[in-house]
């Protein structure tokens, strides 16, 4: 059983910048896709990161692809979301989560990720 717990969120102007982290414990191994969702009230929770812990392979939504930064360290357990360049349009909680992938790959299929944290909530003012 795989427990993640998200921190770093917070309340930012338009065009600054915020670091997620997510501490995972409970892996035995390296075979999983980390992800980032967020999701916006009265909105689907929508797919906007993700890296394998064991390859590095990383992915990215469109809309922050240049601004986003996925990344881990895997001696502190812990995936990060740097965030820069923020808009009022990446208001939502944001949700760190993981999916069993082999092989180094990862997924950007929100039904296939089964552990979730609680979320955070980031909030980008205009």
């Amino acid at each position: 059983q795989v427990q993640l717990v998200e921190s770093g969120g917070g309340l930012v102007q338009a065009g600054g910048s915020l670091r997620l982290s997510c501490a995972a414990s409970g892996r035995t191994d390296n075979n999983y896709s980390m992800g980032w969702f967020r999701q916006a009230p009265g909105k689907e929770r929508e797919f906007v990161a993700a890296i394998s812990w064991s390859s590095g392979r990383t992915s990215y939504t469109d809309s922050v692809k240049g601004r986003f930064t996925i990344s881990k360290d895997n001696a502190k357990d812990t995936v990060y979301l740097q965030m820069n360049s923020l808009k009022p349009e990446d208001t939502a909680v944001y949700y760190c989560a993981a999916a069993r992938r082999n092989m180094g790959l990862i997924t950007t299929t929100t039904s296939l990720y089964n552990f979730w944290g609680q979320g955070t909530q980031v909030t980008v003012s205009s």
